[in-house]
């Protein structure tokens, strides 16, 4: 954990300029066995301070690779004269940001150094009971991947304080043989919010995660093709998920609203279903924590939920200060930032489309010849809302019961049109934060969501 050394520097803020000091670690580590063989050992940090000063609209921003006193300083310094200067030199002022309320923040989640010889063991552990019970695989992989963030935020007009985001994951790939003796894949991400003991002191609750995925891998191998074109489907919260975050998401950051995304136009004007609901919450969920909680942002902003679809509605954007003001809302809390010389930018936090009251087992039993959609290994999407995703795992579904797996395939469309279609949401909702939005910077995400009946055009062979 990093020490408070950015406190003291509030007397050195200047009067009537908006000011935000960041003093900021990250840390990383990855280890990767392939076949039971070390091929990866890897761990690396990155530390130092950044300011960023606001006047009249205008602002100057500083960083420096280093972590003392005397660097505090200095970095404040620099960023008040840019924008001193900019101020002088860029015509008329675009007047300040509204004053946010102060507040105090949860205590900071513990970043724990586990031994690395203890991370490469339990690696060792966990591609040895795949080597003994699966010897049937063509190959397979063991990730073990950490990153944790460790910030003090200091502020002159807003929120302040200390907030850490530790998350570790150990990746399961595996390959096997399919009947036409091309390789099929698929992977599985274990872990969460928080440091290796709290997810991986007891190996053995990872076991019928795994025992899973190979059941899953032995279907796919015997698979079959989908069948090209506009199906009825049911995309499986993993895949919802990443349509909340990559085609929706990404369309409502107010910075990329700005700059022309679908979603301009669209405010207040139904963009989906009426029962579709869609949030970026911050700390909470469903009344426990979020996969990845956030409590602060890098402005200083006190997080709260921001809703974004309410009842198939366009009810708002997620928001920096600036676009806050530009629009006239609170901003949520969603500007943040990856490493100590980066400045925030508007991000999701743990995007959600919230859960309905069908089963499962009833939305099966509803489709006739259709597919379920359970898991993506990719995906992209514009800011028309256009979007393709891959689909590595999912099954036929015949006469309201699942059939044969599928081989891989793609699902495409526009966000906003096939929303529309929504006619079914389970009661339940998966969770994915393994993975990073690579927004101009990377940076940790959630997103989830139930199981949605809808129309989708699908990929064949």
């Amino acid at each position: 954990m990093i020490a408070d050394i950015i406190s003291p520097q509030a007397k050195h803020f200047a009067p009537g300029a908006q000011t935000v000091l960041r003093g900021h670690e990250n840390r990383s580590r990855r280890v990767v066995l392939l076949k039971g063989s070390l091929v990866q050992n890897s761990r690396g940090e990155s530390r130092g301070i950044s300011a960023r000063v606001t006047k009249n609209g205008r602002y100057g921003f500083s960083s420096v690779a280093s972590y003392t006193e005397k660097d505090a300083e200095a970095v404040l310094k620099a960023a008040t004269e840019n924008a001193l200067f900019l101020d002088q030199r860029a015509g008329a002022p675009r007047g300040t940001y509204p004053a946010l309320p102060g507040g105090t923040v949860p205590d900071c989640r513990l970043i724990v150094d586990t031994d690395q010889k203890r991370i490469i063991e339990a690696c060792q552990e966990i591609d040895g009971y795949i080597c003994r019970t699966y010897p049937d695989l063509l190959s397979r992989t063991v990730v073990y991947s950490e990153d944790s963030q460790d910030k003090i935020i200091l502020t002159s007009d807003a929120a302040s304080g200390h907030v850490t985001y530790p998350r570790c994951y150990i990746y399961v790939m595996m390959s096997a043989e399919s009947k036409s003796g091309a390789p099929v894949e698929l992977f599985k991400a274990f872990g969460g919010a928080g440091s290796f003991a709290d997810h991986f002191a007891d190996l053995s609750a990872v076991y019928p995660g795994i025992d899973a995925l190979h059941a899953h891998l032995m279907n796919k191998k015997e698979g079959v093709y989908a069948e090209a074109g506009s199906k009825t489907v049911i995309l499986g919260g993993m895949m919802g998920g990443m349509l909340a975050h990559e085609a929706v998401g990404h369309t409502v950051e107010a910075d990329l609203v700005l700059g022309g995304s679908a979603a301009g136009p669209s405010l207040h004007k139904p963009v989906a279903s009426a029962m579709v609901n869609l949030v970026d919450f911050a700390g909470e969920a469903f009344g426990v924590p979020t996969p990845l909680p956030v409590y602060l942002d890098d402005e200083g902003t006190l997080a709260r939920d921001a809703v974004l679809i309410k009842d198939g509605i366009l009810a708002g954007y997620m928001n920096n200060r600036e676009t806050a003001a530009h629009f006239g809302v609170a901003p949520q809390g969603n500007a943040r930032a990856w490493d100590f010389n980066d400045e925030p930018l508007i991000r999701m936090r743990n995007t959600c489309i919230l859960p309905g009251k069908s089963t499962l087992e009833d939305m099966i039993a509803s489709i006739d010849d259709g597919y379920y959609l359970i898991d993506s290994s990719n995906g992209q999407a514009d800011l028309t809302g256009e979007f393709m995703f891959g689909v590595s795992l999912g099954y036929e579904i015949k006469r309201g019961k699942l059939g044969r797996a599928l081989l891989d395939t793609t699902v495409s469309g526009v966000a906003f049109e096939m929303l529309k279609t929504v006619d079914m949401l389970s009661d339940k909702v998966v969770w994915s934060s393994s993975g990073f939005c690579g927004k101009k910077q990377p940076m940790p995400v959630g997103m989830g969501g139930p199981d949605m009946r809808c129309r989708i055009t699908i990929g064949g062979r």
